[in-house]
């Protein structure tokens, strides 16, 4: 029964069950302390915020973002990592964001057709050998 409830709380995520989710999910075989969770939980943030400097000055910084969701999938796997992904950034911020998922492999070029790719982060990406 508890398993049904744990399940049902994690279906969608909430600013209350991304912690819990986060948690449940995070595998880092090194970490000490609390305090490497919430560093690696603050990837997010940061690619968050490197691709809102994109937006502003055109200078993507691609192998920083690509750096960030490497550990991200590391320590969260590769489905949880995708649906927080999905619950922190927004459509806009996804275009972006899609492109270095399939050079990553982590989705198929198929994934999330409604969203279209920056052709600048395209080009960047296949720039990387």
């Amino acid at each position: 029964m508890i398993y049904g409830v744990l399940m049902k709380l994690f279906e969608e995520l909430t600013e209350e069950t991304f912690l819990l989710f986060a948690a449940k999910h995070y595998y880092n075989p090194i970490c000490l302390d609390a305090e490497e969770f919430y560093e690696d939980l603050k990837r997010f943030k940061y690619i968050k915020r490197l691709i809102t400097r994109y937006k502003d000055t055109e200078n993507l910084p691609t192998n920083l973002i690509l750096n960030h969701l490497i550990v991200i999938f590391n320590v969260f796997g590769i489905d949880s990592g995708l649906k927080m992904l999905e619950y922190r950034l927004n459509i806009n911020q996804f275009g972006i964001i899609k492109p270095f998922l399939i050079h990553l492999k982590v989705i198929e070029n198929t994934s999330y057709t409604g969203i279209f790719m920056d052709n600048a982060v395209v080009e960047a990406l296949r720039q990387i050998k």
